[in-house]
């Protein structure tokens, strides 16, 4: 266990595990984000929600 830890305190190996980390979130994220055809569906209706009027204005 202290062989881990020591591992990861060298700032050569923690750089790399930490992109190793936050690369597979992004990929995690993004294949979450963009398969499945119901949340394509509800992402593509969001679409032009920064162009539409806003009523309730001053």
């Amino acid at each position: 266990m202290t062989d881990i830890f020591m591992w990861f305190t060298d700032l050569g190996n923690s750089k790399v595990a930490a992109l190793i980390i936050f690369f597979v979130t992004f990929v995690g994220i993004v294949l979450y984000v963009y398969t499945g055809k119901e949340r394509t569906k509800r992402l593509e209706s969001y679409r032009y929600v920064p162009f539409l009027d806003d009523d309730d204005g001053p």
